[in-house]
């Protein structure tokens, strides 16, 4: 055992072991819920920065005790080895990294919600409180046909604009009201 701490707190290691003293310092305080997991924006390779950095350091620090133990550098050997270790972790980490993009989906799933808010034109001939159909755009660009129902008695035929403003779970509709242009006027009116 004393072997292993005198490879892990000699150079080159000791430069990574601090890295990786960082790294499970990190991860302790998310599993006990006094930092946040997602501290860094970025993602790498489609996976959060912090999974990706944290796997870099950890293969790299078990690249380079491996080179220490096998190689017992001096110290240019052992710059050798501390940028050959970071260059075997990098690889490693994509490796690693490819089959743990499925546990991070980039986008969430589209939901019903994502229509309210959004203008919709109508292509039934009427819509009541009990019955109409509306065309709606996404934000990707995609169109679909939506069940629609309004609280009011508006005028609401086909071809008519109207906006979306809440979604009815329990009937799958979404409630509408007439989107209004209001009268317009010119300069020379008064």
């Amino acid at each position: 055992m004393g072997e292993f701490f005198a490879a892990a707190l000699g150079f080159p290691v000791v430069v990574l072991s601090i890295l990786l003293v960082v790294v499970v310092a990190y991860w302790l305080l998310v599993a006990f819920g006094a930092a946040d997991a997602d501290w860094v924006e970025l993602d790498i390779g489609g996976v959060p920065a912090t999974v990706g950095l944290s796997l870099l350091v950890v293969l790299s620090w078990f690249a380079c005790l491996v080179g220490a133990v096998l190689l017992t550098p001096s110290t240019l050997l052992g710059a050798g080895v501390l940028a050959g270790s970071l260059v075997v972790g990098l690889v490693l980490t994509r490796l690693v990294m490819a089959p743990l993009k499925r546990l991070f989906p980039s986008d969430p799933p589209a939901s019903r919600l994502d229509f309210v808010g959004r203008p919709c034109v109508i292509r039934t001939g009427r819509v009541t409180q009990t019955f109409g159909q509306a065309e709606v755009t996404a934000a990707d660009g995609s169109s679909a046909l939506v069940q629609v129902r309004q609280a009011g008695q508006d005028p609401l035929r086909a071809g008519s604009e109207a906006l979306i403003f809440d979604y009815d779970a329990d009937g799958e509709f979404f409630w509408v009201a007439p989107i209004w242009a209001g009268p317009t006027h010119t300069l020379g009116d008064h």
